[in-house]
């Protein structure tokens, strides 16, 4: 049961706070005064999409939340629990920004929209005032027989044997046409990748064979130069050794040199000695070392060249050729054995089409029973609703090809007077026959509902006098077991309620803001006043709607 909504920001209401309770509570206010402003607010909180538009003027953002009393509602706390989400408590809260983006919050964790939407499903459902347009629709026909039946899991079961099966077709088809293409494409693979199984390229080869191919190639020079640096450095006749050694001895005979000027000269001399002595050990080590190896370079050239040829014929770089590889070796793969995946998957096929028939035929039987059973209900309500004379029928027929609905087609028929036979409800009377059957359709399935929680939207419209009253009824009698929140524009429905909310529209200075209040006695006749007779209250419409509510008073007890 929805027990309080905050509205923050949001439309033309600045902050307000709404508690709710049992039983039936009517929405009333003058045409524009923001009553779609409440639904509208409960919408984005059941997962409904938002837009920038929804934030009140000049605000940054619209704080939404509703809370709903979930200890009678097992399918809602199951969700929860699945999710490891608190179930002793249910808050879902709606933020938009200015901007339009939106974020959700189920019991304060983080939420997706179609997180608000799968709870929002379990908590409360709304009949809005085009619920008549939507029942001119056969395939809504179907959804509310399937519900009435409680067979609406079943229906979902089927719809996904359905596609699943008809993926498998879809499959089947395209592997048995492209049998020719998918044998060459295997065989172009199969060459390619035993050509680069043959290749065998390793990880890493590529950049260690670059880089030996220049060690290689530049073996000889690099031999010569380095013998070259080391005869420079230490050739008995004027190498660069001697020439220090000379220059040191020199200048160390000098009387005094080991201090003044001269004395850091001497030491850097010493100390280049050592460090040419040391290049010229190195470049020998170097030269001793060095080996020219012609064959070896000659194979480093052609692995190359094999690996830059093979990748100019796959139109890739070389640094590629392994990814290329495990790609092609995965596709042939996947395409090996092609036989063997046709004849699995027409067993698929034939399994699922199986899987569709059985749940089909099980559907099947269930609609046709349940259909004598969902005219019966509705016609009762007709009856009550000053439409006895019209015949409701629930016609079930065959479809001509397999659907996802399965092997039926569900029309809801109308006879509205004796003698005319029954037609589809799209080719029936008057709006406001069609609002009273909308209505009484909406009745029986709400009925059946296991969700207490309903919201019925201006479903009256079109309906007036002696049957506006009946229709507060029937919408009381639904609330007596659990909660029925109903915008109405008619007093004889308003004042059957349990409780009366009053939306009006205040301007102040430069803005316009929507106020709501529960009424009290004295305030629910002052509203329904207003109701029968517009804005100047004569003291007999005032009398006239103390009468309406006290009668509809003493009928609750």
């Amino acid at each position: 049961m929805l027990v309080q909504l905050a509205i923050h920001d949001y439309a033309i209401v600045d902050d307000l706070e709404l508690d709710l309770g049992g039983g039936m509570t009517a929405i009333t206010g003058e045409t524009g005064a923001g009553k779609s402003i409440l639904l509208g607010a409960l919408g984005l909180c059941l997962g409904e999409r938002a837009d920038a538009g929804s934030v009140r003027h000049g605000a940054e953002r619209a704080d939404l939340s509703a809370r709903f009393e979930i200890s009678e509602l097992p399918e809602a706390r199951a969700w929860l629990e699945a999710r490891d989400l608190p179930a002793d408590d249910c808050l879902l809260r709606r933020v938009i920004t200015a901007n339009g983006r939106s974020k959700a919050w189920i019991n304060g964790q983080p939420a997706t929209v179609t997180d608000l939407r799968g709870l929002g499903e379990r908590l409360i459902q709304v009949h809005g005032q085009h619920a008549h347009q939507a029942l001119l629709r056969e395939e809504t026909h179907l959804s509310l027989l399937d519900d009435f039946a409680g067979q609406a899991t079943a229906a979902v079961e089927l719809a996904e044997t359905f596609r699943l099966w008809q993926a498998s077709r879809r499959r089947l088809k395209r592997l048995a046409e492209s049998g020719e293409e998918l044998a060459a494409r295997r065989q172009l693979l199969r060459y390619q990748v035993d050509e680069l199984d043959a290749l065998a390229l390793a990880d890493g080869e590529l950049e260690a064979l670059e880089q030996e191919q220049e060690t290689l190639a530049h073996a000889e020079e690099s031999l010569r130069e380095a013998q070259f640096a080391a005869q420079c450095c230490d050739d008995d006749d004027g190498g660069a050794l001697t020439l220090l050694h000379q220059a040191a001895s020199r200048l160390a005979a000098l009387p005094g040199c080991d201090r003044g000027a001269l004395a850091e000269a001497l030491g850097l001399l010493e100390e280049a000695q050592i460090q040419v002595n040391e290049a010229s050990r190195e470049l020998q080590r170097f030269a001793d070392t060095t080996e020219l190896d012609p064959e070896r370079l000659a194979w480093v050239d052609g692995r190359l060249g094999e690996v830059h040829r093979i990748a100019r014929k796959h139109h890739c770089l070389p640094e590629e050729l392994t990814e290329l590889h495990q790609r092609l070796a995965a596709e042939l793969a996947g395409l090996e054995g092609g036989e063997g995946d046709l004849e699995q998957l027409s067993a698929e096929v034939e399994t699922l089409g199986e899987r569709w028939r059985r749940q089909a035929k099980a559907l099947s039987k269930a609609r046709h029973e349940a259909a004598g059973r969902l005219a019966k209900a509705v016609q009762q309500q007709l009856t009550f609703l000053a439409m006895g004379k019209a015949r409701f029928e629930v016609q079930v027929g065959e479809r001509e090809a397999p659907a996802a609905e399965g092997l039926d087609r569900v029309a809801f028929l109308i006879a509205a007077n004796p003698g005319q036979p029954p037609r589809p409800l799209a080719k029936v009377a008057s709006g406001g026959e069609l609002s009273r059957i909308s209505l009484a359709i909406q009745v029986v399935a709400a009925s059946h509902s296991t969700i207490p929680s309903l919201v019925f939207d201006e479903v009256d419209v079109g309906i007036s006098g002696a049957t506006a009253e009946i229709v507060g009824q029937l919408l009381k009698r639904l609330g007596a077991s659990g909660q029925v929140l109903t915008v109405t524009h008619l007093p004889q429905v308003a004042a059957q309620a349990h409780q009366h909310l009053h939306i009006e529209k205040q301007a102040k200075r430069d803005t316009t803001l929507t106020r709501m209040a529960l009424l009290d006695g004295a305030g629910r006749v002052r509203e329904l006043a207003r109701m029968l007779g517009g804005v100047n209250l004569s003291d007999r419409t005032l009398a006239h709607a103390r009468e309406m509510l006290d009668a509809s008073q003493r009928a609750h007890h």
